[in-house]
């Protein structure tokens, strides 16, 4: 036999053979963000539970900086074997229109395995605000400017608040800050008048009459604020914005390893435990197939992309 027509069937072979013994080290899961965070919370709980039942551990490492661009960046051009994974949240289909020019490309560099959990934000203003309803704080705009802040230029929060401007044609003034805190303490003492904010942030602060929630960003109501009307419910038509996380892997994957992630994950966000941690969190789980997944993506990035262009937010 011609030992040319042997080699690709050889090469096919002994690749089959090494993924069949995957994962036979340990892990690593890769997030983008500072440790003690939202994202770098639900992590750690998922690398637990995926890694006993992976049979390995799952390590997780920070590598945080330019919205979550360096770490993505460092998945990007990681080996293609299934033992470095992105664990990313909302910025991930931001940046491909925030920035001009990214060290990677989202979509050929990276394969979505799975949805892990959606967190809506509220829109919340001072407790002694004069707004008692969403229709109050949108009529009140429509008079006059107001101010909205944000955890930065370019976040789910600032796309959250420019859809809502623009839908109502609204002009707001945006107050960016290093993060959501310094901008819900002084959303709490009246320096600014409003905020989209990440529920799993805001709404302790709103049961604890700390701040006032007018409205959820999510298309359906949250059972934690039955009474809360939705953006959408108010006149912003098709308004839907979550903060999401999820997993994926460098372009090149195997796809019998990447079918392996995705089955593992899929099943370990199954774990009562795991949900209700997640669910304490402020986090719906999911846990989606990679096709899901590849869909809501490709939808994020359009719909941030419109809202950005028309709004003008942009970084170098």
């Amino acid at each position: 036999m011609n030992p040319i027509r042997i080699l690709p069937w050889l090469l096919a072979l002994c690749a089959g053979a090494a993924t069949a013994q995957y994962p036979d080290r340990p892990l690593k899961l890769v997030v983008p963000y500072s440790a003690g965070g939202a994202a770098d919370a639900q992590a750690r709980l998922v690398a637990q539970k995926l890694g006993a039942r992976l049979g390995q551990t799952v390590v997780v490492e920070n590598k945080p900086g330019a919205s979550g661009t360096i770490g993505a960046a460092n998945v990007a051009h990681a080996p293609a074997d299934g033992y470095t994974l992105l664990y990313d949240a909302t910025a991930f289909a931001i940046n491909p229109s925030l920035y001009k020019k990214l060290s990677y490309d989202s979509r050929r560099d990276f394969i979505p395995i799975s949805l892990v959990s959606l967190t809506p934000n509220l829109l919340v203003v001072p407790a002694n605000a004069p707004y008692q309803s969403i229709d109050d704080l949108t009529a009140a705009a429509r008079k006059g400017h107001l101010t909205f802040g944000t955890p930065g230029q370019g976040t789910a929060q600032h796309i959250a608040a420019a859809w809502y401007a623009q839908g109502n044609k609204l002009d707001l003034t945006h107050v960016p800050y290093k993060g959501g805190a310094p901008a819900l303490t002084d959303l709490m003492g009246g320096q600014i008048d409003m905020m989209f904010s990440n529920m799993a942030a805001s709404y302790p602060l709103v049961k604890s009459g700390k701040l006032r929630a007018l409205a959820v960003t999510s298309p359906l109501r949250v059972d934690a604020l039955p009474e809360l009307p939705t953006v959408a419910e108010r006149g912003v038509a098709g308004y839907a914005v979550y903060e999401w996380n999820g997993v994926l892997a460098p372009a090149g994957v195997p796809a019998n390893v990447a079918t392996r992630i995705e089955q593992e994950l899929r099943a370990t966000l199954q774990d009562p435990a795991l949900r209700h941690s997640l669910q304490e969190l402020g986090a719906q789980p999911v846990g989606s197939s990679s096709a899901e997944f590849q869909t809501f993506l490709d939808e994020q990035m359009e719909r941030s992309a419109h809202i950005l262009a028309e709004a003008g937010i942009h970084k170098e």
